[in-house]
């Protein structure tokens, strides 16, 4: 890959794109960060004096039996620590001033690519925006802050006892700072390789979890293709690698020791072993000691806290914040034009009302969250009206708009599905024809795809083999604003969004006036849940409503849509039965097409046709007819029926 932010194998693109981000953050906050080294200096005062301070306590007065003056100069001191320590309060005010809105922007910037991720043509909602917002960028914030403060406290503590040396004696200073800066080179060189063996450390890990989770989820058809030894080996590869990724990261902390014992540890091997010279040379014993001070209270320290915040929080700062970059990438313009912010399914945030998708002008309809559940008017006459105001409002349906109405509403042609390579097929060669105007229900046992075929004709999922047509429209290829206003797919969990009542109603088709959003309530049995909630323009917290509530609010949704086919996949699973078949009866009575993927046997029933998933191959025909042909379909009106069905004679037909 390549590109700005993009994750190479060396990571340069994204070790760029870290620096960038850093520095912007950092200029971005330039006053904040001028407070900051205010204080800093302040309070690196006892490292600028404590070595000069205790050298004329020796000198001027315990050696030279003034223990008063001796005190007056340690009591300096200890002054000079007091006003560091008051500092250290105001250096962490000021951190805050500088860590907290970087803290922010990273938030805003995961959740706004997280939406764009969720809403765009072709998105997917990702869950492991949770993981970046609750993990990953409290792991930024922190170790950002980290490095700002022992970076920040090297360079002013560290310089501070430089310069006291400085002061103190030129050729001490010397003698130090020759050490200190082979340990910061050495440390420098490492950090590269370190930052390599991090990322690699971190791939590994995702890596074995992908693995993992793979082998757990498909354990069935691992089992099922005997495939259980390669499964077994390949996550074991992963683990080893893994481990092995660990054991270098943790080789590489000998460098850091290396850092630490050559910059902090062997300047003071050179003071102690220079002493007894640097006293002949007329170095007095006061400016060894305090030469000493300023190495073990002040270099020693620093250099300490800098290379362990650098090579441990300041690698898990480049890691993390790279993988955020990496993942809410600034979103661009969709191919094919196809506007990012229109859902293409029920279920899916879509865009709001007043802001329809591109290209859908005279029905600014693409497809958005909701679920089913419906109540429709049990006067066939209120869905006369509204189908006749529909029709005004919206023009022609795309079928219609075609000139041909001869035109199948789906059309499958040896449509195969499987959920992997080895899977068993879901479907397998079928072929499946749906008038326009039918009404068709699938039935079936759990697990044997009905839901996947929804989802097929839909054009949610890809076809293994095989073709799905929607009025003539080939699925495979056709943009999802397009595939809107063909279709509407509600399934079985209902979304309903902050706002009015009428806003979630009209999700489908914004342009709808209250009269028309008011028969559909009517003719799907809502008007007591929209009365209760106070009407269209009274606001809905989602979370009050039921399961069943937030159905029919689909259901209504659904039924507003212009989209000729409407695909119920369980939609009304939460309502009784008797809602139901209002509701059932009521998409049955509207223009248009309706396949529904049964719930209860009794939807079977209102059906025109239904396909039942028999064994192997998947059966269509009436409800009288399947009876006599399928035994599956016998096993399914048993089970679901509502009251036991009367014995038949043995011996008897």
């Amino acid at each position: 890959m390549s590109g700005p932010g993009t994750w190479n194998v060396d990571g340069s693109h994204t070790a760029a794109g870290v620096r960038r981000t850093t520095w912007g953050a950092l200029r971005a906050r330039r006053r904040a960060l001028g407070r900051l080294a205010a204080w800093s200096a302040v309070e690196a005062l006892p490292a600028l004096l404590g070595g000069v301070l205790v050298a004329r306590a020796v000198d001027g007065g315990f050696l030279a039996g003034r223990f008063g003056t001796g005190l007056a100069w340690l009591a300096g001191l200890g002054a000079a620590v007091l006003v560091g320590a008051a500092a250290t309060g105001q250096v962490y005010r000021s951190l805050g001033a500088v860590v907290e809105p970087f803290r922010d922007e990273l938030a805003d910037r995961v959740v706004r690519a997280a939406l764009h991720e969720a809403t765009r043509s072709g998105g997917r909602a990702d869950s492991a925006t949770v993981a970046r917002l609750t993990h990953q960028v409290e792991v930024v914030r922190d170790t950002f802050g980290g490095l700002v403060l022992v970076v920040r406290g090297f360079l002013f503590t560290a310089g501070a006892a430089l310069l006291g040396l400085l002061a103190l004696a030129p050729p001490l200073a010397a003698a130090v700072a020759a050490p200190l800066l082979v340990g910061l080179v050495v440390f420098a060189a490492s950090l590269p390789a370190m930052a390599a063996h991090q990322r690699a450390q971190v791939t590994a890990g995702e890596r074995l979890g992908r693995a993992a989770a793979s082998a757990l989820a498909g354990h069935r058809d691992v089992v099922a293709c005997g495939a259980q030894e390669r499964v077994v080996s390949d996550v074991d590869r992963r683990v080893t690698a893994q481990a092995d990724a660990e054991r270098t990261l943790a080789r590489m902390a000998a460098l850091r020791s290396l850092s630490l014992g050559v910059g902090g540890w062997l300047p003071v091997v050179v003071l102690v072993l220079a002493a007894p010279w640097l006293v002949r040379q007329g170095l007095s014993a006061g400016a060894v000691l305090g030469a000493l001070v300023y190495v073990t209270t002040g270099l020693q320290p620093a250099l300490h806290a800098v290379v362990q915040g650098v090579g441990g929080g300041g690698l898990r700062y480049a890691v993390t914040l790279g993988r955020i970059l990496r993942t809410s990438a600034s979103p661009g313009p969709q191919p094919g034009g196809a506007s990012s912010d229109t859902a293409d399914v029920e279920g899916r945030p879509p865009r709001p009302p007043d802001a329809p998708p591109a290209g859908v002008a005279a029905s600014p309809v693409a497809a958005v969250p909701a679920h089913r559940s419906a109540a429709r008017a049990d006067g066939a006459q209120a869905a006369t009206d509204l189908a006749d105001r529909t029709r005004a409002a919206t023009g022609p349906t795309p079928a219609a708009a075609g000139g041909d109405g001869d035109l199948p509403a789906v059309a499958l042609r040896g449509l195969t599905f499987r959920y992997g390579p080895h899977a068993r097929p879901v479907l397998a060669d079928l072929t499946l024809t749906v008038a326009a105007g039918e009404h068709l229900a699938v039935v079936g046992p759990s697990g044997a795809g009905k839901s996947t075929l929804a989802a097929l004709i839909a054009g949610l999922v890809p076809a293994e083999s095989g073709t799905v047509h929607l009025a003539g429209v080939p699925v495979a290829g056709t943009p999802p604003d397009a595939l809107a206003r063909l279709r509407v797919l509600v399934p079985q969990e209902a979304y309903v969004r902050s706002g009015s009542v009428g806003d979630n109603l009209r999700y489908l088709h914004p342009g709808a006036d209250d009269a028309t959003v008011l028969a559909a309530v009517h003719a799907l049995g809502a008007g007591a849940l929209v009365a209760r909630l106070g009407g269209l323009d009274a606001d809905v917290d989602p979370a009050a409503l039921s399961a069943g509530e937030r159905q029919l609010v689909a259901a209504v949704r659904a039924y507003l849509a212009p989209a000729p086919l409407v695909i119920l996949d369980e939609a009304t699973c939460h309502l009784d039965p008797t809602m139901e078949a209002i509701v059932e009866r009521a998409f049955a009575r509207r223009p248009g097409t309706l396949v529904v993927i049964a719930h209860r046997i009794s939807s079977a029933t209102r059906a025109g046709r239904v396909l039942v998933f028999d064994g192997g191959r998947p059966l269509v025909g009436t409800h009288d007819d399947l009876l006599t042909r399928s035994c599956t379909y016998r096993e399914l009106v048993g089970h679901w029926a509502e009251a036991p069905p009367a014995r038949v004679p043995i011996g008897r037909p």
